[in-house]
């Protein structure tokens, strides 16, 4: 075979190769753009810190629809597994495993006003060392674009570990069904606290089973986000669903709008004593113009707020399974603490004072208390008028370098 035949052969050859790999890349970035983008936007937002045990975190753009509109036109998903099966073939290519899991939490939310009628919903989420990632959304077709924060030890990211490897990142993809509190450009604010519902210490998980479609958890929190333009639109919504809480646990959740309406949303059937069954479980809803039910305070103030006990009537019979009561009264003495405050108004610094107030690391060393959720990962304030949130990282108010504001500008 002479000279001339051969650099022929080789050419045509790397030719092919070449179209080979361009076919390839078209077909990855056809298939996969949207996911590309999304972990291109990964951002390191703050770095761990061993002395106060605080974790990175992290902020990521979503690019496109998260497929959510067909997760709900096929029905959801009424446990984990199911959940995960959907993510993994839609949103991972069937290719990426996603683990999902739900840590014992403790958190507390409020909502207030300040004197020029800024409606406001604070959060803050209680745990332990863990890796937090804000997630910012614009998916279009008639749903609301949100920012909303998530902890990765939902996806399987534990121990406060950093993205440090391309498979962490890719696992972030799962992160738009997995937020705890967020905000969406409606003015529309959720949250989701553990309720620690059932008998002797074991945690009953709801998990109804009518013939209604089926949404866990977090993905009824992002199903607000999504498509809720008020509060009465997000009970609506929810009450078209089955919940199954995830990971063998309980939830209720807070939902505030810039109207200044919110409500908080339990189900609940009997007492904690003898609530062992969850398929049994019915939705209760109380709204801060309408929650007399709940007590003296309650049926006076305009403001509502919440922690991690079941505020049903008569749902305990002793008062030491009310888990959270002290910061619940903390939060109403702070907001309100002569009675005569009873719309909540108070200056947004005020607000993020409550916050730090009941923060873990404070309220423990304050009250020579201790456990597990020692550490409050996220403080946020959302202001629901103006659609914007100040976001604090473990408790460093006073540190400039913790505490971000984000808002919808990113749409532009």
């Amino acid at each position: 075979m002479n000279k001339k035949l051969i650099k022929k052969i080789l050419i045509t050859a790397g030719a092919v190769l070449l179209s080979l790999i361009l076919v390839i890349g078209i077909a990855v970035a056809a298939i996969w753009h949207n996911e590309i983008s999304s972990i291109a936007s990964i951002e390191l937002l703050v770095e761990a810190h061993d002395e106060n045990k605080s974790a990175p975190v992290y902020i990521m753009d979503v690019s496109g629809d998260y497929y959510f509109d067909k997760f709900i036109e096929e029905g959801g998903a009424s446990n984990d597994d199911e959940l995960i099966q959907f993510v993994v073939d839609n949103i991972t290519k069937g290719i990426i495993p996603i683990e999902i899991a739900s840590p014992d939490i403790g958190c507390s939310s409020f909502t207030c006003v300040d004197a020029d009628g800024n409606r406001y919903f604070g959060r803050n989420y209680d745990f332990s060392t863990t890796t937090a990632m804000i997630v910012r959304t614009d998916p279009g077709n008639g749903r609301y674009a949100s920012v909303s924060s998530v902890d990765l030890q939902f996806l399987g990211i534990k121990d406060g570990a950093p993205l440090d490897s391309l498979m962490q990142k890719l696992i972030c993809l799962a992160a738009t069904y997995a937020p705890l509190d967020g905000i969406n450009e409606a003015g529309v604010s959720c949250g989701i606290y553990m309720s620690y519902q059932g008998a002797d210490d074991d945690v009953t998980a709801t998990n109804q089973n009518t013939d209604k479609p089926d949404l866990t958890s977090t993905t009824m929190l992002r199903l607000v986000l999504d498509y809720a333009g008020s509060v009465e639109e997000a009970v609506e919504l929810i009450s078209q669903y089955d919940l199954h809480d995830s990971a063998n646990t309980s939830f209720h959740y807070m939902i505030a709008d810039s109207t200044g309406k919110s409500a908080i949303l339990e189900w609940v059937t009997a007492t904690d004593e003898t609530d062992t069954d969850g398929t049994k479980r019915e939705l209760k809803v109380y709204y801060n113009d309408d929650d007399a039910a709940l007590g003296e305070n309650e049926a006076s103030n305009e403001f509502q707020y919440i922690t991690n006990f079941i505020v049903t009537p008569d749902y305990y019979t002793n008062e030491s399974d009310m888990k959270g009561l002290d910061r619940y009264t903390e939060i109403q003495n702070k907001i309100n603490p002569d009675g005569t405050n009873t719309e909540g108004v108070m200056t947004k610094e005020a607000a993020l004072d409550v916050l730090k107030i009941v923060g873990r690391r404070k309220w423990d060393s304050r009250n020579g208390e201790s456990d597990a959720n020692g550490i409050t990962v996220w403080s946020a304030l959302y202001d629901l008028t103006n659609k914007t949130v100040t976001w604090v990282s473990n408790e460093e108010f006073d540190n400039a370098e913790a505490v971000f504001t984000f808002d919808f500008s990113y749409l532009n």
